[in-house]
């Protein structure tokens, strides 16, 4: 009996066709083969099967009934098929040469991912130095900035520290002139109280 198996869905990159083999082998099946197609731009698997009866339908029943972990079956069709199907062994060695070529190809785009990568990490590498470079330049623009900055405000301060001093001895000269000023003045101001209250004691008023 010959079958032709369509199941369809989230069904490629998954581990299907292993897994189908898997299946067929575990039931004996003389003739299998299974391949990764799509159909109106959807993923599906396209199997063929050819056994006795017994073990061509225990294998469609297994095929309902289980799936690969990461699959997502959404329809399992089954039809009678006359083409020619190949040996099970023998498409264990197709499906293994499948592989390799898949490996060989995914390898191969992975050693070219890690080539640009390697190539991104050393301009990276290279724009840091270029960044720490100018990092030292601006550290060492600042240090001089800094130095001339105390320089001037240490002048600043000399000059300040003189101006306060001229200013304090202003203030003591100030100090001294309206005491003397202020001692003048009171001693006038005790003179002419003395002379009133003479005349007014004179004129008994007193």
């Amino acid at each position: 009996m010959k079958f032709r198996i369509t199941i369809k869905g989230r069904v490629h990159d998954v581990g299907y066709r292993p897994f189908l083999l898997g299946l067929a082998e575990s039931l004996e099946v003389d003739r299998f083969f299974a391949d990764n197609i799509f159909i109106d731009g959807k993923q599906a698997v396209e199997i063929l099967v050819d056994d006795e009866e017994d073990k061509v339908k225990a294998f469609v029943d297994l095929i309902r009934k289980k799936k690969p972990e990461n699959a997502g079956v959404e329809e399992v069709e089954v039809e009678e098929y006359d083409g020619s199907v190949m040996k099970t062994e023998s498409y264990y060695r197709y499906l293994t040469a499948m592989q390799l070529a898949k490996i060989a190809t995914y390898g191969g785009k992975m050693l070219e991912k890690q080539d640009s990568a390697l190539s991104k990490m050393d301009e990276m590498l290279l724009k840091q130095d270029q960044m720490l470079l100018k990092q030292d330049e601006t550290i060492k623009v600042v240090k001089e900035e800094s130095e001339k900055t105390r320089t001037e405000l240490g002048k600043k301060i000399d000059s300040a520290g003189v101006k306060v001093d001229l200013v304090g001895e202003k203030v003591d000269l100030l100090r001294s002139d309206l005491r003397e000023y202020m001692e003048v003045h009171l001693s006038r101001i005790r003179e002419e109280i003395a002379e009133i209250k003479e005349a007014l004691r004179k004129a008994g008023i007193m």
